[in-house]
C-alpha cells in the first residue's frame, strides 16, 4: 500500500431535516462522494472520556457519523511525522467522515452523556485487514479539551 496523506479524509456536511415528530438524520446515499459500495453497518456506543484507538485498515473506507453525542477523532497518515489531524464530529457538527484506507485514527468520547458512532463501511468486517497499535503508542494528547 502507498503512503496516505492524512488530508484524504474527507468532510462532507450531512442534512439534519427538523420534522414536528423529531428530526430526520442523512448519513450517505449511493450518489455521495465516499460511497463505494456497502459492505456493513455498526453501532458504537462510547462513553465521556473513553478513547478507543489506534487502527489503521488495509482495505476498508469507513463513512464515520455520530448522531448523538461528541466524539474527537484523531487521524495520522503513513506520509506524516507524528503530525495529526483532529476533527470533533457530533450533534453540534453534524458531518460524515470518509476514512480511506491507510490512515491511523482513534477517537474519544466528549461531553457528559455517550456518544453514539455508526461506521458505514464499503466492506464487511475482516480481522485480518486493520493494524492495531495501543493508545500509548502514539504520541498523540488526548487529554486536551
Amino acid at each position: 500500500m502507498s503512503a496516505v496523506a492524512v488530508d484524504a479524509v474527507s468532510v462532507t456536511p450531512l442534512k439534519r431535516i427538523a420534522t414536528p415528530g423529531g428530526d430526520v438524520l442523512h448519513a450517505l446515499k449511493a450518489s455521495d462522494p465516499g460511497f463505494r459500495r456497502f459492505g456493513e453497518a455498526y453501532f458504537s456506543w462510547v462513553t465521556p472520556g473513553a478513547v478507543k484507538a489506534w487502527k489503521c485498515h488495509l482495505r476498508m473506507t469507513l463513512n464515520l457519523v455520530v448522531p448523538v453525542g461528541l466524539v474527537r477523532f484523531a487521524f495520522l497518515g503513513q506520509d506524516s511525522q507524528d503530525v495529526f489531524r483532529t476533527e470533533i464530529v457530533g450533534e453540534s457538527r453534524y458531518v460524515r467522515l470518509t476514512v480511506p484506507p491507510g490512515i491511523w485514527f482513534g477517537f474519544q468520547g466528549m461531553g457528559e452523556t455517550p456518544s453514539l458512532l455508526m461506521n458505514l463501511a464499503d466492506i464487511e468486517h475482516d480481522p485480518d485487514e486493520v493494524l492495531r497499535k495501543s493508545v500509548s503508542e502514539f504520541e498523540y494528547d488526548w487529554n486536551v479539551t
